[in-house]
């Protein structure tokens, strides 16, 4: 069946490659044509074309080669649709998808069209005795053009080299899609000044996002500490003062102090409060296994927990870690109305090093259409993980159930 499927791939590669010259024909003449005013919608058309063109082979190559395929290009400026496409035109990207297109034109027909002649000569060849023998004597009787039949046995010579031709095609149809795939790998995937610039343009992005995510966070502890702890203290020493004030009546004193003795616990409390959303003890003390139980502990949702974590990950990822994982939790009760929840947290090891991936899911059985939405819980959550080249994916459809896949790349502390 697989082979079949690669035939199926390898009849609308071979169209499409056909497609992909006439398009990149087209962009040519676009562009040739914009000085005289005439070509810059055509132009600025088939360039969206292009580029949807080859993220469709990208992402075909990529299931092929069991790797995603990176795409290229960087981020849409801002402005109107017309300058947009005017900044996709003049990155150098594009031009090279425009090559791809002629190299494609030539490259598909030499692997993934091959594989297609094989397999039909095989069947036409294979056919052929039947072929000769219902068809008039002018017709079908050299069957390659330079060999001509004159008897059933030259025919059954034929049809055996029919089958060497389905057997070629069955052995190489595995093999002819995998080259098509790494053709298209070595000229799709972003060049090496292209990954620079997406580089150093995350990592632009993710520390401004770090440093607005900081400011709101001290902002937080500002209005927290105003607004509690130090109203309880102003409260306390007030309390003291008028204790002073009436020291000859005891009764007045007594109740004083316990007023202000119930002011220095909710100071403590709160206080408490605001370290454990700093940094929770729990995770200091016993790590992100211990900090994670204790969040399914709590949570009123019956919640299972598995972590696969052979030692001590570094503070700041143990603490990303599990302020998404609360939130998350926190998601799914509040707005997705979870019966069930499940924490999977492992880390990976890459072969030979110290370094891996922590990889975690948060699975509920709520009813699901969860969007990372700007302003979102689930987009500070991934504005979060992106400060540690982490990652969050989401897999939510309507009607559930609602699967967030986190991973942060990190090493054993």
């Amino acid at each position: 069946m697989a082979r079949f499927e690669l035939l199926v791939h390898s009849v609308l590669l071979s169209l499409a490659s056909v497609l992909g010259a006439v398009l990149c024909c087209l962009w040519i003449a676009g562009v040739a044509l914009v000085p005289f005013g005439l070509g810059l919608p055509m132009t600025l058309l088939c360039a969206v074309a292009v580029r949807w063109f080859a993220d469709r082979h990208r992402q075909w190559a990529g299931q092929r080669l069991g790797t995603p395929i990176a795409r290229p290009y960087l981020p849409t400026p801002p402005g109107n649709r017309l300058t947009q496409l005017q900044a996709e035109l003049r990155a150098p990207a594009s031009w090279r998808d425009c090559a791809w297109l002629l190299a494609n034109s030539v490259a598909c027909w030499l692997t993934s069209g091959l594989s297609l002649v094989l397999f039909l000569a095989g069947w036409f060849y294979s056919g052929y005795p039947l072929l000769v023998a219902v068809t008039p004597p002018e017709v079908f009787r050299e069957p390659f053009g330079f060999f001509p039949v004159h008897g059933l046995g030259q025919t059954l010579l034929v049809a055996l080299a029919g089958s060497v031709f389905l057997a070629a095609w069955y052995f190489s149809a595995e093999p002819l899609a995998r080259l098509n795939a790494r053709l298209m790998r070595s000229l799709l995937t972003p060049t090496d000044k292209a990954e620079l610039l997406a580089r150093v343009g995350q990592l632009t992005q993710t520390r401004a996002e770090a440093v607005d995510a900081g400011a709101s966070e001290l902002r937080r502890i500002e209005r927290d500490l105003h607004d509690g702890a130090q109203a309880r203290l102003v409260s306390l020493g007030m309390n003291l003062g008028l204790a002073e004030r009436v020291a000859d009546d005891p009764e007045a004193v007594r109740r004083l102090l316990a007023e202000a003795r119930a002011s220095t616990a909710g100071a403590l409390e709160e206080l408490r409060d605001l370290v454990r959303g700093i940094h929770p003890p729990v995770l200091a003390d016993r790590g992100l296994d211990g900090a994670v139980q204790a969040l399914a502990l709590a949570n009123p949702v019956p919640t299972t927990v598995e972590v696969r974590i052979p030692g001590r990950l570094p503070a700041p990822v143990e603490s990303a870690a599990y302020f998404a994982i609360a939130e998350t939790l926190t998601n799914a009760i509040k707005h997705a109305g979870a019966r069930q929840v499940r924490i999977s947290v492992e880390f990976t090891r890459e072969p030979g090093r110290v370094s891996g991936e922590l990889r975690i899911t948060v699975a509920d059985d709520g009813h699901g259409g969860a969007t990372i939405d700007d302003g979102g819980g689930l987009h500070g959550i991934a504005r979060r993980l992106a400060a540690f080249d982490g990652t969050l994916t989401v897999d939510s459809p309507s009607g559930g159930p609602t699967e967030v896949r986190m991973s942060l790349p990190c090493a054993l502390s």
